[in-house]
């Protein structure tokens, strides 16, 4: 097969029909580069409480087709819960029982993936608890999580991609008595915002762009454009003195370093998990998708604090070390998203102070309290290798993302993890890009990153870690509370279209 033939038979297996709306590339897409005259009001999703039933708090939710308007003039078809796009932000509390029921109503199979939640493996929402058109999914388990801010996002086989790009996702915020003592801003909406970042890529008639190219299924799918809970470069208007953000990367492939344009200074105050043990003050911090983080930033000053992407370091976490001779110098790689970004600069959000400014309470010293990792309870350490093949065979379903050398088989488990077990994941990137390392059921601690230990913002509780070019990561987890021997849970990259492709794997855990 030549080129010129591979590159049609890429555009056709890619001229996709979803929600009654033609998506295959027309060759023309819609640069929308600069910011909106009239910039939008940073939209907020709903904060969903559910029910309470027979000591069950309940949660309806509806997958669904519709449009959106993030075009001037333009209807975009989309996906998404309880709405046109995006989804509600599920308000849950440690202890307590629910049950979700979720409907699909999106006309072809999906499913619904609880991500970072510690649960049972048959309501875990992965590729093995497909939803069929028309029917009702039901999980139900009790919430076992440290305050932090978790999401949901479908996890259908070969189609992860596809879905979530559409908007088929939200947020989950968990409580709990430590984050409540912790006299941090808690006021939904007001002074706690959640921030959903997705770049997309959209064609001259509003329609999404998805997966068109070569590059788009190497590198993972890279947008022109920043969506900010659905906005485009939106404002937020700020009544209080010190705002709380939870960032949710929620793009299929993107990488973002977030900081502020006047160079302010932040302070991090949680990860995917959990609460830091102290605050981290910075001036910049970067997630990867699937990951999550939260800021508190203080606009006392008045001054307007306008959010933006910054390049990523390429000496840094991510970084192509050891392999510059493969794919050129550190613009070359960027250009073709070899970072995870592609040097591409966004505005993400304008903070305007509004009157005056309601007080905040000053940042606690300490946060939580989480116990040292114990060597001592490790009874297995299991080895993991990321890498990805090159060229036109990868494309075309040759097997070229693997784990340890094998793509995904939904009829293989790979790894079997006795239940109760403390066990040590070592990960190493043998690729020429990043991978974010996602594992589904558990939270673990970084142990180290090429030997050193994790900075700051990895120190608290984590699902997800980015793996760098030619790094090695070791985390540490306890598999406990649930086993089943028949149903998988899934360790996996968490960019969408590698996932797709087959960069997965799955365990069980047996009593």
């Amino acid at each position: 097969m030549n080129r010129r033939q591979f590159a049609k038979g890429l555009m056709a297996s890619t001229a996709l029909t979803v929600l009654g709306a033609s998506l295959c590339f027309d060759g023309s897409t819609t640069p929308l580069l600069a910011r909106p005259g009239d910039p939008a009001e940073l939209p907020v999703p709903p904060l969903e409480q559910g029910r309470l039933e027979n000591g069950r708090r309940i949660f309806d939710l509806s997958l669904q087709s519709g449009y959106s308007n993030f075009l001037p003039g333009l209807k975009t078809p989309t996906l998404g819960v309880n709405g046109p796009y995006l989804g509600p932000t599920l308000n849950l509390a440690n202890g307590e029982k629910i049950e979700l029921r979720v409907t699909n109503r999106i006309g072809e199979r999906t499913t619904l993936h609880w991500h970072g939640l510690h649960l049972p493996a048959r309501a875990d929402g992965g590729p093995h608890q497909v939803i069929e058109p028309g029917e009702t999914w039901t999980p139900s388990f009790t919430v076992k999580q440290k305050a932090a801010m978790y999401w949901y996002h479908p996890h259908l086989l070969h189609k992860t991609g596809l879905h979530a790009y559409f908007g088929m996702a939200g947020a989950i915020i968990v409580n709990d008595r430590q984050s409540d003592s912790a006299a941090l801003p808690d006021r939904y909406g007001i002074n706690d915002i959640p921030v959903v970042l997705q770049d997309k890529r959209f064609n001259r008639n509003g329609s999404l762009q998805y997966a068109v190219s070569m590059r788009d299924r190497m590198m993972g799918m890279m947008g022109d454009v920043m969506l900010v809970n659905g906005a485009i470069a939106p404002v937020l208007r700020a009544t209080h003195g010190k705002i709380r953000l939870r960032f949710l990367n929620a793009c299929n492939a993107r990488t973002c370093k977030l900081g502020f344009a006047d160079n302010r200074s932040f302070h991090v105050i949680a990860g995917d998990g959990s609460l830091l043990p102290v605050p981290i003050k910075t001036k910049s911090v970067s997630i990867s998708p699937g990951e999550r983080t939260q800021i508190i930033v203080d606009v006392r000053d008045g001054k307007v604090a306008e959010l933006v992407t910054l390049p990523l370091n390429l000496a840094g976490r991510g970084s192509m070390t050891g392999r510059r001779g493969m794919m050129g110098g550190g613009m070359m790689r960027r250009m073709m998203g070899m970072t995870g970004d592609d040097g591409r600069y966004f505005r993400v959000l304008e903070i305007r102070p509004s009157g005056p400014l309601q007080p905040s309470n000053p940042l606690p010293d300490r946060l939580t309290t989480l116990p040292a990792p114990d060597l001592d309870k490790v009874s297995k350490v299991r080895r993991f290798v990321l890498n990805m093949g090159m060229g036109p065979m990868m494309m075309m379903g040759g097997g070229g993302f693997t784990i340890n050398g094998r793509s995904m088989d939904m009829g293989r488990i790979d790894e079997r993890v006795k239940l109760g077990a403390t066990e040590v994941w070592e990960i190493s990137n043998t690729s020429p890009m990043p991978h974010p390392f996602h594992i589904h059921d558990i939270q673990f601690r970084i142990l180290d990153r090429n030997g050193q230990p994790p900075h700051g913002p990895e120190t608290g509780l984590k699902d997800t870690v980015l793996v760098g070019s030619g790094e090695t990561v070791r985390v540490i987890a306890t598999f406990d509370d649930y086993a089943d021997p028949q149903r998988p849970y899934m360790y996996h990259c968490h960019i969408l279209e590698h996932e797709d492709a087959g960069m997965m794997g799955q365990f069980t855990v047996e009593a």
